[in-house]
């Protein structure tokens, strides 16, 4: 029975912009936890506070919002993180990330991960907004996009959407995404300011 306290326990949760059914995967001891989609062999060694964390370099907020900016426009495609395709939610933040060099978690869920929770009131351009997949009653992020207002303005976000404009836009906070609403993560330390 030993050899047991070794094993993994495999679940399967409906995560991600569209609730793709990654594979989740927690120690017998539930120290550490990674997770992998579908085909990934993950890194048990390490915890999912190492693996993500975000060091941003030289970028500032205004040049992540700007670049983003640009892609206004570009279709939703599920699971892409291509440009000439289309992005979904995760793809597009994880696109305008890695343009700067700055390595990123892949899906929405992953960024449950990030430690640098904020008040949504202290929210300033370059923080990440996370919210629920569609269904609002499973409580487990599955949507996000990059704040656009500066600190005390109505909060409004870029993301890509499979929604009414199915694709990068401009949405504000409103009752819907509200009722969605998870938390904030802060990514840039220059918004500690």
């Amino acid at each position: 029975m030993r050899y047991i306290a070794g094993l993994f326990i495999l679940f399967t949760v409906f995560f991600s912009c569209h609730s793709p059914e990654p594979t989740y995967i927690i120690t017998s001891n539930g120290d550490t936890a990674v997770k992998a989609d579908k085909d990934e062999i993950p890194d048990t060694s390490r915890s999912l506070e190492h693996i993500y964390s975000i060091e941003t370099g030289n970028t500032t907020p205004e040049e992540l919002i700007s670049f983003a900016n640009s892609l206004k426009g570009i279709p939703y495609k599920y699971g892409s993180i291509d440009p000439k395709e289309g992005f979904d939610c995760s793809g597009f933040v994880t696109y305008v990330f890695n343009h700067f060099n700055i390595k990123v978690p892949r899906t929405s869920f992953d960024f449950s991960f990030v430690h640098r929770p904020i008040e949504l009131k202290d929210a300033k351009p370059g923080d990440l907004i996370l919210f629920t997949g569609t269904d609002s009653l499973e409580r487990t992020v599955g949507h996000m996009g990059i704040i656009l207002s500066p600190q005390g303005q109505p909060v409004t976000f870029i993301h890509s959407t499979s929604g009414k404009a199915y694709g990068v836009t401009e949405t504000p906070l409103n009752s819907y995404y509200m009722g969605r609403y998870m938390h904030t993560i802060r990514i840039f330390p220059q918004n500690d300011k």
